[in-house]
């Protein structure tokens, strides 16, 4: 998935710039802010509050943008707030879903899994953030639930006829609805601390598992 980065006055999109493909996250975030920021007229010290999604996601795409946003938010005195994931892909979904199933791949055959309700303009959290085996999770889907299996095509050959699943394209996480979760998040009174903020990853990195598993076993 293609990062990206965008501006919003409240929770109004003014633009949104995504990421060279052809370079890595790190290389891009400069880039692409600066000419996010250009293309809106605005100086760096305008900016009022950074969003950034915290996980899950991949090691080093969370710690790149985690970490680009806190030293952004430190440079120019801004907040800083961030979301998870998964809230961020369920709220792109269209339709009128009451509840709506969120997968992630999380490599090794299995799954960063939530899901969510609709309470009028709210997404409430139903079941929480949770690692999960492709298997169980398939069996436990029922007639008429809708899910977003965010980046895995070849999961959804596997989906029952029965499931509703969200196009494509609402997929990826944008950085426009991350703008618009922090906002109201913030609005709400929910403040993140600079200096405690950290990427939520799920689970622990492969060398992390091989210092603890050093025969070569991992945990699952």
């Amino acid at each position: 998935m293609i990062g990206s980065v965008a501006a919003l006055e409240n929770d109004r999109l003014l633009g949104q710039t995504a990421f060279d493909p052809q370079l890595r996250s790190a290389q891009s975030f400069a880039p692409a802010m600066a000419q996010q920021l250009a293309a809106v007229a605005w100086r760096p010290q305008d900016v009022e509050l950074v969003a950034v999604t915290l996980g899950p996601g991949s090691f080093t795409g969370l710690r790149v943008g985690v970490t680009a946003a806190k030293t952004f938010a430190y440079a120019t005195g801004a907040q800083v707030l961030g979301v998870n994931t998964l809230h961020v892909i369920a709220a792109q979904a269209p339709g009128d879903w009451q509840q709506i199933h969120v997968v992630l791949d999380a490599q090794r055959q299995q799954l960063f899994a939530a899901a969510y309700a609709r309470q009028g303009e709210r997404l409430d959290e139903v079941a929480a953030t949770r690692i999960v085996d492709h298997g169980p999770w398939l069996d436990a889907l029922v007639p008429g639930t809708t899910v977003t299996v965010a980046g895995l095509t070849r999961l959804r050959e596997r989906l029952p006829a029965d499931v509703m699943v969200v196009d494509e394209r609402y997929w990826a996480p944008q950085a426009a609805t991350v703008g618009c979760l922090a906002y109201l998040e913030y609005c709400s009174g929910k403040r993140d601390d600079l200096w405690k903020l950290v990427p939520r990853y799920y689970r622990k990195s492969a060398a992390e598992e091989k210092v603890e598993h050093p025969s070569g076993g991992q945990e699952r």
